[in-house]
């Protein structure tokens, strides 16, 4: 999958016409991962792995119904759905949706499953005119990155909290890979210990230009983003895609009555640097093809 991001970072730098069919190409040979299926399993405490093997999402069981954080892509909303009642829960019990980005491979379940369960979904306010668009910001007619457009019940900023029964979730904004990006905070029993958790929303470049034409304004948010997600502590990483903290492997490392490998503070710190620094990278490339045209 790092090979599949790079490969984004470069779709960047193409133009809109070469872009279009790259991307088509891109998403073709992604999907494979995308839309593989993934055992879903107990994460940590109340939080539950029910993505794909290249696409992370999460169920959360509260005292008062499921929260669902994310979905995949939209022919994989049926595996969701069972995932999720491998492990003994009802669909039907999806009280809360939350999103961390408007992006098609994390919405595109998004419509579905809140038709059939009447749950409000609730997602970052820079983010709301997106999902109820159904596009990728600055390239709004590209029908590659178009997803089912879908109602925002509550559009959040950073600090606002979302409850449900006997938990919370605070609203980090982490703005760049889109520009309502947002991360979500709880925390969790692990044993007898409370640890932080993150959702992180993502801080790649990906498919967004940074110069010229900017995918939207104010896009070296990312900056930002970076420094903050450095400053905070957390014990247990979790991102949109299985590579950001390395899920798999984690997974293998389960065992009952040993400490849960996803606990590992300065984990988040880590990978911000190392965004940060293929950041700086990407914006260069893209500076200089610029200035070459």
């Amino acid at each position: 999958m790092r090979r599949l991001t790079a490969a984004l970072c470069a779709l960047t730098l193409l133009s809109t016409g070469a872009q279009a069919q790259t991307i088509k190409d891109f998403l073709a040979v992604a999907m494979k991962k995308w839309t593989a299926p993934f055992k879903p399993f107990q994460l940590i405490d109340n939080i539950y792995y029910v993505g794909t093997d290249g696409i992370a999402v999460y169920v959360i069981k509260t005292s008062q119904g499921l929260i669902l954080m994310d979905t995949a892509m939209p022919q994989s909303t049926g595996m969701i759905k069972d995932n999720i009642a491998k492990l003994g829960f009802k669909v039907a019990d999806i009280k809360l949706i939350l999103n961390t980005h408007a992006h098609l491979d994390h919405t595109g379940g998004f419509a579905e499953i809140k038709k059939e369960t009447g749950a409000q979904l609730v997602a970052g306010e820079r983010d709301k005119p997106l999902l109820e668009g159904g596009y990728y910001p600055g390239d709004e007619k590209n029908e590659d990155l178009a997803f089912p457009a879908v109602k925002v019940d509550r559009a959040v900023k950073e600090g606002d909290k979302v409850t449900l029964g006997d938990t919370t979730l605070t609203a980090r904004a982490t703005p760049g890979h889109s520009p309502g990006c947002t991360s979500w905070e709880m925390n969790v029993k692990d044993g007898k210990e409370d640890r932080e958790v993150l959702f992180f929303c993502s801080g790649t470049v990906a498919l967004n230009r940074l110069v010229g034409q900017p995918t939207y304004a104010g896009i070296v948010d990312y900056r930002a983003t970076f420094a903050k997600a450095k400053a905070m502590k957390i014990d247990v990483l979790l991102g949109p895609h299985p590579e950001v903290y390395g899920m798999q492997a984690k997974r293998a490392e389960m065992k009952d009555g040993a400490p849960n490998p996803f606990v590992k503070p300065g984990e988040l710190v880590t990978y911000a640097t190392s965004l940060s620094e293929d950041f700086d990278k990407q914006l260069a490339k893209q500076t200089a093809a610029l200035e070459k045209k």
